[in-house]
């Protein structure tokens, strides 16, 4: 009966991540991005304005998601990195455990980046349908490119975009 039990929760939360209440089409590269208003698990409010003039990765994960787990080292490293030269990373986390839950993982993982709570709105309006999905935004506020998913490929490429990007006027 427990197993039964887990199985259901499996399927219906990803259900609810596959088909968000509004669907939206994920934004592409040369879209501006959506608007985003959120607040920070430290309480600090963020929107795209907050960033503007800065390279923004926008990190969607679940504290449950191998791969996203297997990115947190790679994120931490490009702020390092980066961070002095304009680079922002956020993550933002569609669990729906609690800001409690996301502060405690966040610490476990030693995260050196902001991390909010996604609500149904963040999710449809950037189309996240899946974890991890990371999108990289430019200095003016477009979308660059849409990763989806983690592996060492994937970390180099975002390194990459984003190395260009940070040496743009």
């Amino acid at each position: 009966m427990r197993a039964l039990n887990r199985l259901i929760l499996a399927i219906a939360a990803t259900t609810v991540l596959m088909a968000p209440a509004r669907l939206h089409a994920t934004p592409r590269a040369g879209q501006t991005a959506p608007v985003l208003k959120i607040t920070t698990t430290s309480g600090q409010p963020v929107s795209l304005d907050t960033y503007r003039g800065r390279v923004l990765v926008l990190d969607f994960f679940a504290t449950w998601c191998r791969p996203c787990r297997d990115s947190i080292p790679h994120l931490n490293e490009m702020t390092r990195k980066f961070g002095k030269q304009g680079l922002q990373v956020l993550g933002i986390s569609v669990d729906d455990g609690g800001e409690r839950a996301v502060k405690h993982f966040a610490e476990q993982y030693h995260i050196t980046y902001p991390i909010a709570l996604a609500g149904e709105t963040t999710l449809a309006d950037f189309g996240v349908r899946s974890v991890p999905m990371v999108f990289v935004i430019d200095k003016k506020g477009t979308v660059t490119d849409v990763f989806r998913g983690f592996n060492g490929d994937v970390g180099r490429s975002a390194e990459q975009l984003i190395k260009k990007l940070l040496a743009e006027k």
